[in-house]
């Protein structure tokens, strides 16, 4: 597939088979997850994976079953594989704390970075796997952990330190997929988002 081909047929997906992804696949797909840019080549990406019978933790964890009958993407939990996007802010301290990069200041504290790398660098990875799912002709969804982050970091034994950006559910589409409200609002043209030459 082109890639513009790929970039335009991107779709939040909702609604899973419980069809297993080919381990060949899904290792493709975190392969190029794991090839981001990194500010000062960091590194600091995890991704945790689950598979099959593993996401059970996962949503034992952040939907519980008396909240799962009211829930209204039931299709979602039938996804084989959940991702979690993971940065670690203070390997980005330390590497900025290394001699070639002391000059920027950004090697003492979080708090310096008045852009915090770790979540745009992690971010990127979510992206690309998202990406690279429809590439290999999987869907898949990057959702929110919101109030659940801390019970989803217990349950899968994250440490304390790090902060995942979200979660990424991976699968073979249902066919009875519908559209959120979000995607039905009207999207800005292009002259609208683009400001040539300044603001």
């Amino acid at each position: 597939m082109e890639f513009a081909d790929v970039v335009r047929s991107r779709r939040m997906v909702r609604s899973f088979t419980t069809t297993p992804v080919r381990p060949e696949v899904l290792q493709r797909v975190l392969l190029l997850a794991s090839k981001v840019p990194a500010a000062g080549n960091t590194q600091g990406l995890d991704l945790v994976v689950l598979e099959g019978e593993q996401t059970r933790r996962y949503w034992d964890a952040s939907l519980t079953p008396e909240r799962r009958d009211a829930f209204p993407w039931p299709g979602l939990l039938n996804a084989p594989v959940l991702i979690i996007p993971v940065g670690n802010s203070r390997a980005y301290v330390e590497r900025y704390g290394e001699n070639d990069k002391k000059k920027t200041g950004l090697g003492n504290d979080e708090g310096d970075w008045s852009v915090p790398y770790w979540y745009v660098d992690t971010a990127f990875s979510a992206m690309i796997a998202l990406l690279a799912s429809v590439d290999e002709g999987l869907g898949a969804l990057f959702f929110g952990q919101f109030e659940h982050e801390p019970a989803i970091k217990k349950a899968l034994g994250i440490p304390a330190d790090r902060r995942p950006v979200g979660t990424i559910a991976l699968g073979y589409p249902n066919d009875d997929q519908r559209p959120s409200l979000s995607s039905q609002r009207p999207r800005r043209s292009i002259d609208e988002i683009v400001h040539r030459g300044g603001w």
